[in-house]
């Protein structure tokens, strides 16, 4: 039975994808956090439907994945990203095949079910404009390089915002902030983005973002996962009903009460060292 519980929990592991040119989405686990990189700079690290799957893939890896318990989402080049490769997805739109068709995927712009249950950080530098942006906004912590160029211009090639920066902008950085700038087009910067509250560190330069985050995404993970994941999961009920999760605080802290990590905490506070959580 043993031998069945760690070959299945061996079967959930996340695996590497190294960087190489012609690699889309890269996966580098770091202990019990994971980076994931959008590698297309030759294109502005714009996402096609290949890409757009290879992120909705690792995040339900991510998701599953028993080992890790914070990821970083980053990108390569002289950008984050400039959002969607519009040619690309238009070929894909006139074959008629579907995005994420069947289970193993989470959408990356959490417009469905199943949705991140772990912690996302995310390190922007550079261009970070529409599709890109609304990447940013999904992830629960947000770190920007001085020199990050943030953009929400659909309106102005005669779309609109599809992938959610209608819903978290206006959430996150309050209606005339938001509109301000999807209903302008203008792009705007790291400094202003840190003052509507959609950045919540600012670095001198993209290795500095990336380590920021890196050092996050570190201290996430030397947390208690169970914690961790009521905790995400709490606040994000609260989006949609506060009253429920108002009412369901009781039950979330009588059922971590009765788990080894909440006994850990108590353990290693009263010993005086580290905690060393395991997740049970």
């Amino acid at each position: 039975m043993t031998s069945q519980t760690d070959e299945a929990a061996q079967s959930r592991l996340m695996a590497d994808i190294p960087y190489d040119q012609q690699t889309k989405i890269t996966i580098e686990r770091r202990g019990q956090i994971v980076l994931i990189g959008i590698n297309r700079p030759y294109i502005d690290n714009r996402l096609d439907p290949d890409a757009t799957e290879g992120l909705a893939r690792a995040y339900y890896e991510y998701d599953r994945d028993p080992s890790l318990r914070a990821a970083v989402l980053f990108g390569y080049g002289d950008r984050f990203s400039r959002g969607v490769d519009v040619d690309a997805y238009k070929a894909f739109a006139q074959s008629g095949k579907k995005m994420m068709d069947g289970p193993g995927f989470i959408d990356p712009l959490g417009r469905t079910r199943p949705a991140l249950t772990k912690p996302l950080v995310v390190a922007v530098h550079g261009d970070t404009w529409n599709m890109a942006h609304e990447l940013f906004l999904v992830a629960d912590i947000r770190v920007a390089s001085e020199d990050t160029v943030f953009g929400q211009d659909e309106n102005t090639h005669g779309r609109f915002p599809g992938g959610g920066a209608t819903v978290r902008f206006p959430r996150e950085a309050g209606w005339g902030n938001a509109m301000r700038f999807i209903l302008t087009g203008d792009h705007w910067g790291a400094k202003e983005a840190l003052r509507m509250g959609t950045v919540q560190e600012v670095a001198p330069n993209r290795d500095a973002a990336l380590a920021k985050a890196v050092e996050i995404a570190n201290k996430i993970a030397a947390c208690g996962p169970l914690g961790i994941k009521t905790s995400l999961a709490s606040s994000h009920m609260a989006l949609e009903d506060s009253q429920t999760a108002l009412a369901k605080l009781g039950d979330q802290y009588r059922a971590l009460l009765t788990t080894r990590d909440f006994q850990e905490g108590r353990d290693a506070e009263a010993q005086k060292r580290p905690p060393v959580y395991e997740g049970r």
